[in-house]
């Protein structure tokens, strides 16, 4: 079973930016982060298949950046830009042939 270790999140002002980082124990098909704010669907802020095909929320394009190692089985987040809006409980998810995975979640507070 695919196992996740997220890292990174915390409390930064408006404008601030944050890195998450998130370690599987393999290599899956497709790794990234999804997002949920009080009262909200979780949804999807970014994520990059294992050849490297990345989609995004509209609302994180040109500030939010998505990388990939697959020989460390690593997502980063990298967060910039970031407004009180991005405030939410940020999970990364990995999803292969033999399910999908979630880690623990992290929390990310944007607020001056």
């Amino acid at each position: 079973q695919v196992q996740l270790v997220e890292s990174g999140g915390g409390l930064v002002q408006p404008g601030g930016s944050l890195r998450l980082s998130c370690a599987a124990s393999e290599v899956v098909f497709s790794m990234g982060w999804y997002r949920q704010a009080p009262g909200k669907q979780r949804e999807l802020v970014a994520a990059a298949t294992r050849g490297g095909i990345k989609n995004y929320a509209d609302s994180v394009k040109g500030r939010f950046t998505i990388s990939r190692d697959n020989a460390l089985y690593t997502v980063v987040l990298q967060m910039n830009s970031l407004k009180p809006e991005d405030t939410a409980v940020y999970y990364c998810n990995a999803d292969d042939r033999s399910g999908r995975y979630w880690g623990q979640g992290t929390q990310v507070t944007v607020s001056s």
